[in-house]
């Protein structure tokens, strides 16, 4: 399972006047009418509860070669720990949080959210807003193993 290729992306979300990011690899188109996409959350992080049917959340495109945000993202933040220092932001009118090294941003509103029955929790969000934000290609990831990331 590993060998399956997917995306890397940068989820941000708000609550209230508090906003997070997390690194995620397992998002996916999921529906041509309407249009919607697919993430997979791990269970037991505090985002999943910022994510109630109805919310809203950012899918940031990570571009090929884009270390940068993998790196920062990827050690993960505890709720209330600033997630965006040092990094170019830019609100959108949603209140997003759009991340300029981004190839695209789509702001999702959560439709769907159910427990897969295994360790992560599916949310199903369908597009309400976007903006490209670059020419590039998005960067792929293989993992080693499917047991882990």
């Amino acid at each position: 399972m590993g060998r399956i290729p997917s995306g890397l992306f940068v989820i941000t979300v708000r609550l209230g006047d508090t906003a997070t990011g997390m690194l995620a690899s397992w998002v996916q188109q999921c529906s041509f009418e309407p249009p919607q996409l697919m993430l997979a959350i791990r269970r037991g992080r505090y985002v999943l509860d910022w994510l109630p049917v109805g919310a809203t959340f950012t899918v940031n495109i990570v571009p090929e070669g884009e270390k940068r945000l993998l790196s920062h993202f990827g050690k993960g933040f505890e709720p209330g720990e600033p997630a965006f220092d040092g990094l170019d932001v830019e609100h959108s009118a949603t209140g997003a949080v759009h991340l300029h090294a981004a190839l695209a941003c789509l702001d999702c509103q959560v439709v769907s959210q159910w427990d897969a029955g295994g360790d992560h929790v599916m949310i199903v969000g369908q597009p309400v807003a976007g903006a490209l934000r670059g020419a590039g290609r998005p960067a792929v990831h293989v993992r080693k193993s499917g047991l882990n990331y």
